[in-house]
């Protein structure tokens, strides 16, 4: 499986995951020359701007471990970027799941 291919695998078991808790995906992968968004899923009035990070295995830490500053600042700019191509005027939120292990289960989930 290619790194793009996992990437997806993760990204759709992300969405998933959302939709059992009540969201509804607008879209995923997401594009801008500038920036990226990997799931973005709406519950009730609010957008979650979703950074989905999977690890085969925790020996080189958990995906959250890699949500750093400049992680967080991308993905600030990324939601505004959508907000504003979009012209959302709700509430929005930033959250990053975490997907592990071969048969790619949610292991975690932040609101950031």
């Amino acid at each position: 499986m290619t790194t793009t291919q996992t990437g997806r695998r993760a990204e759709a078991q992300a969405a998933v995951f959302l939709e059992r808790k009540g969201c509804t995906i607008i879209e995923q992968n997401w594009r801008t020359r500038l920036c990226e968004i990997d799931v973005i899923a709406e519950r009730g009035q609010v957008i979650f701007f979703c950074e989905v990070k999977y690890r085969k295995t925790a020996r080189q830490g958990s995906g959250l471990d890699y949500i750093t500053s400049k992680k967080l600042q991308q993905m600030r700019f990324a939601a505004e970027s959508w907000v504003h191509a979009h012209g959302w005027r709700g509430e929005y939120q930033l959250c990053a799941i975490e997907v592990s292990g071969p048969d790619f289960r949610v292991t975690a989930a932040v609101k950031l």
